[in-house]
């Protein structure tokens, strides 16, 4: 079976990748699974004719995980590792794995086993359709139910209703992307799980296809379910991004708006106690709230008005643009 990667665009840098696909793959103390996952992508792909690269990124391991690497490397110029002086954290190893990758259509994958290199022909045939980012969906997923698939359905869904894509599984790990999508993505905190979303701002096309997912063999799990609260905040964060990135004097003066309406509210029940039931302004908390809602409105809607100076001072320092274009005509410059 032949696969061709076909671009969206004419991009010099693209026409100039050294490989059709890159994989990435964070690794953190996985020395018993990184052979076996090395032989599994060679089986996958080594009949496929696709010309590939691998990326590893150790990040920080203390068992001997980077030796292995190092075994596997040996004589593969198509195999790369990078090796972190400590553990940053699984989007930190995606974002180093994303600098180095030089391939047209881009794919992070798990070290653990659980994902199946199998899949990426699929998903790179579901790039070949037309779409720009292609998730995996672990439909019959191996993980406890209480502790790893409940919590993950539940965030899903909220992750889906909030953002207006929709997706099964924004947890897993095995996407396809084309590069042009993932060139001007920063990550930080545990945001890698939101990539189709900040695809989605720029006009991508996204969809999802049902994934072959295996239990974990060796080695332990380095998720838990203090990881569900760094993703309800993360998800708060892309709401803000997402809609008011823009424009934060929106939420900082709406907020403000209510809080100053509160003091005017408590101000107004003051009064009206003294006139209707003459109770003494100082025998009741209202006018102390009035006051402290004023002075609270007061200091958000300032905070509005920096936020709003500190994002137009990110996109006009940068010559950042606060729009994305996907084709120009007759344009010279």
């Amino acid at each position: 079976m032949t696969m061709t990667i076909e671009s969206s665009t004419t991009d010099s840098s693209l026409q100039s990748s050294n490989y059709d696909v890159s994989i990435f793959i964070p690794v953190y103390n996985e020395e018993e699974n990184i052979k076996l996952l090395d032989d599994q992508i060679k089986a996958a792909l080594d009949g496929q004719s696709i010309n590939y690269e691998v990326i590893y990124v150790d990040d920080g391991s203390s068992d001997k995980s980077f030796e292995v690497l190092k075994s596997v490397a040996q004589g593969n110029s198509h195999i790369k590792v990078l090796k972190f002086r400590r553990n940053f954290g699984q989007t930190a190893a995606m974002s180093a794995g994303i600098d180095a990758a030089s391939g047209k259509v881009l794919i992070p994958m798990d070290s653990d086993l659980q994902n199946d290199p199998s899949d990426i022909p699929n998903l790179l045939a579901k790039i070949n359709e037309g779409y720009d980012v292609v998730s995996g969906w672990r439909k019959n997923r191996k993980d406890t139910f209480i502790n790893r698939t409940l919590p993950s359905m539940m965030a899903n869904k909220l992750i889906s209703w909030l953002s207006g894509v929709n997706l099964h599984d924004y947890g897993c790990t095995l996407k396809a992307y084309r590069s042009e999508v993932l060139k001007d993505i920063r990550l930080y905190g545990e945001l890698h799980r939101f990539i189709p979303i900040c695809a989605s701002w720029v006009g991508a096309k996204v969809t999802e296809i049902p994934v072959k997912h295996h239990e974990r063999q060796f080695g332990e799990s380095k998720y838990g379910i203090n990881r569900t609260f760094k993703v309800v905040l993360d998800l708060m964060l892309m709401k803000f991004l997402t809609d008011y990135i823009t424009k934060p004097i929106y939420v900082f003066g709406g907020i403000a708006f209510i809080s100053i309406l509160l003091s005017f509210a408590s101000f107004v029940g003051a009064i009206a106690l003294k006139f209707t039931n003459h109770i003494q302004l100082d025998g009741t908390p209202l006018p102390l709230l009035g006051a402290m809602f004023f002075t609270v409105g007061v200091q958000i809607f300032m905070m509005g008005i920096l936020a709003d100076l500190v994002m137009r001072t990110y996109y006009e320092s940068q010559n950042k643009r606060t729009y994305s274009l996907e084709e120009a005509l007759n344009l010279h410059d």
